[in-house]
């Protein structure tokens, strides 16, 4: 069983292929922009083009157009390869990436939302998250996470702002998602945006 995940929901662009679970090839990059140009040249550079029979695609929360990609580019390449697509939610993977150094211990993911609010969750000891992700601003996304560990792209800022705990400064990474717990993968993939679109059509 041959694996590609895919990651382009947040700043950063990841790619990845497993054998059997074994890692074969990666690739990570933090872009900010020009997600759609870069994610299938990164693709198309694994082995075989990356050619797979299962592929995980990174559902957001995250940035409305690399959510879109992502899935775009997933949904494209299962009916050409007629692999399965599977979606993993963004932050458990990043709650994955924190517990495969700290294994055992809760953890709160922190990253960047849209019009200066986080994206938060919380997740127990066993990476299931212990309440849904939410869309808060600063001062109230502080006390939407307890655990002292938290990671993300503003887990800095989230620690510096409640004056305790350790964080862990992480972008999404590919390469960890198969470590991502299988109750979590949806076999139907759809965006999880975590907050109401910007633009919304007129009556």
């Amino acid at each position: 069983m041959r694996t590609l995940a895919i990651e382009c929901a947040t700043e950063a662009c990841s790619v990845a292929l497993f054998e059997n679970e074994e890692p074969v090839a990666h690739d990570h990059r933090v872009l900010g922009r020009g997600h759609a140009e870069r994610l299938v040249p990164m693709i198309a550079a694994l082995p075989e083009r990356g050619r797979a029979d299962r592929i995980l695609v990174s559902l957001g929360p995250g940035s409305f157009t690399g959510v879109r990609i992502g899935l775009a580019t997933a949904r494209a390449l299962g009916y050409a390869w007629r692999a399965q697509v599977a979606g993993y939610p963004t932050l458990a993977l990043i709650a994955a990436m924190m517990q495969a150094e700290h294994a055992g211990e809760p953890v709160g993911v922190c990253t960047t939302g849209g019009h200066g609010e986080w994206f938060v969750q919380p997740f127990g000891r066993e990476g299931l998250p212990e309440a849904d992700v939410r869309s808060l601003p600063p001062e109230e996304a502080v006390r939407a996470i307890g655990a002292p560990l938290v990671g993300g792209t503003q887990a800095e800022a989230l620690v510096a702002r409640r004056g305790d705990g350790r964080a862990l400064p992480l972008h999404p990474d590919a390469r960890f998602a198969l470590q991502v717990p299988g109750s979590l993968l949806s076999a139907d993939p759809r965006p999880i945006y975590g907050r109401p679109p910007d633009a919304r059509p007129s009556a």
